[in-house]
């Protein structure tokens, strides 16, 4: 027996030798990984041997877990085409996409497999209670259904606003359907509020419910979230944006006050594609099959822009949103204007960025002056001084969190939603946006863009030459970590 105790140890670290070298050959090994991300993974596990090693298990891989995998697709799959709606082939529903742009909606296409259509028309909201007054105006004409999705719902002036607003629709016999993030939106789903809407008839559903953490952690990252900001009413208005269902204040992190957010009010059959993308998350989650909603006979569009909805997530085809942008950004011929509160980009977005400025487009990009995310904020500003030398305009809003995500190319492409760029929203959350060919539409946010920016101040190379040696190894550190974030 003595002599077995002394092999012990020696048992003990074999073992673990083993197990760290099979993390790493699978780290190798992951398809859709960019090699700067499994070189950062293999330089933690053998920099730290037992927390790289859980780190890697636990937040290493896009694993939303197999069993929620499968539901996902799943209730994709169950869902009608909506080439197979009445009346989805009218003439005036047929797009008129210019040559020049025939090939970004062709991405958008292999995301979800949505087409481009015409006959869309959009407004552009004030401001985030402007917005939220709008859809409660339009909850409150709802005959049919109210369909939500929020990652973010506070107990706020605005959030219990729009709590009211379902009641009192489900109170006078329309079908209402509200969905929350199980983590954005915790506090709302534990409230009374959310109990009172369900007593009230709403159906209610929980987007990724965490559960218990530690086996919600063995099953599927917990960090996966729906991002999503979805709003349909009587499946004929959608509103698309950056918009959570909250105050400008956001209490929560109430010292970056106000939320800066951009929301546009959608009518025309491109509601009916953020329809499809409500049902499969709310399918996914909810035994209710939503098959027959997306079957109701198309109602005649006057003439209008032409639009596709572009859906993304960790279920989703691999790298389907930063090729969205990526494509985009590509398209520029001679103006570029970005706004976005997180940028961790990948080598081809920053190199694409770069590129627009170095052939002559007038590039611009927005971040928010004071990041709630530091590490974001961090890593973002490590970025600058390449860009700068390219010769992209970089600015930051001074005036609380910039937090719309919005972009517009040239003088008549806009792309509108949740999206951000940074891995998060490229990998590992569930995200819509709005792809839209128009010129007025595009002039009006290419407007809204520059109020941002006369509230901005610019960053020019001199300043970031400026910074600190410390300061700039900080930012320069935190971004070499942007692959394992």
């Amino acid at each position: 027996m003595k002599e077995i105790f002394p092999l012990v140890p020696v048992l003990w670290a074999i073992f673990l030798l083993a197990l760290h070298v099979a993390v790493i050959v699978r780290a190798i090994l992951r398809p859709h990984r960019q090699p700067a991300s499994r070189v950062a993974w293999v330089a933690v596990i053998l920099a730290l041997p037992i927390l790289g090693l859980v780190a890697y298990l636990l937040l290493g891989e896009t694993n939303i877990g197999r069993a929620r995998r499968q539901r996902a697709r799943d209730a994709w799959a169950r869902l009608p085409e909506l080439s197979a709606t009445p009346g989805w082939a009218a003439s005036e529903l047929r797009p008129q996409v210019l040559e020049r742009h025939v090939h970004l909606f062709q991405v958008g296409h292999s995301v979800n497999g949505f087409e481009a259509v015409g006959a869309n028309r959009a407004s552009l909201m004030q401001d985030s209670n402007a917005a939220v007054d709008a859809l409660v105006a339009d909850m409150d004409a709802a005959q049919e259904t109210i369909h939500v999705l929020f990652y973010i719902w506070l107990q706020d002036h605005n959030g219990l606003k729009v709590a009211e607003a379902l009641k009192r629709a489900a109170a006078r016999g329309v079908t209402c359907r509200a969905m929350a993030d199980g983590l954005g939106s915790r506090v709302m789903i534990a409230s009374a509020h959310w109990r009172e809407m369900k007593a009230a008839g709403v159906k209610l559903a929980v987007a990724l419910p965490i559960g218990n953490p530690l086996v919600r952690a063995w099953k599927g990252r917990i960090d996966l979230r729906n991002h999503r900001k979805i709003m349909i009413i009587d499946n004929r208005i959608t509103y698309c944006g950056s918009q959570n269902c909250a105050d400008p204040e956001f209490r929560v992190k109430a010292k970056y006050a106000p939320w800066v957010d951009v929301l546009m009010r959608f009518e025309g059959p491109v509601v009916r594609q953020n329809q499809r993308l409500f049902a499969s998350d709310w399918m996914a989650e909810v035994n209710e099959d939503l098959h027959d909603l997306l079957l109701q006979p198309m109602p005649h569009f006057e003439p209008g822009f032409t639009a596709q909805v572009i859906g993304t997530g960790p279920t989703v085809r691999n790298s389907a949103m930063p090729e969205v942008f990526e494509n985009l950004i590509y398209a520029a011929r001679e103006s570029l204007f970005i706004t976005t509160p997180y940028y961790v980009p990948d080598e081809a977005m920053q190199q694409a960025l770069c590129a627009s400025a170095r052939r002559g487009v007038e590039t611009t990009i927005l971040f928010p002056a004071r990041n709630d995310s530091w590490i974001v904020g961090a890593a973002s500003r490590s970025y600058y001084e390449e860009l700068l030398e390219a010769g992209v305009h970089i600015h930051e809003y001074e005036k609380g969190l910039l937090h719309a995500k919005t972009l517009t190319c040239d003088e008549d492409i806009t792309l509108i939603g949740s999206a951000n760029m940074d891995r998060r929203s490229f990998d590992l959350n569930y995200e819509n946006n709005i792809l839209l060919q128009d010129v007025e539409m595009t002039r009006a946010l290419r407007q809204r863009q520059r109020e941002f920016l006369a509230d901005s101040r610019e960053v020019t190379r001199e300043m970031v030459e400026a910074w600190p040696l410390h300061v700039r190894f900080f930012n320069n550190a935190l971004a070499m970590m942007g692959p394992v974030l």
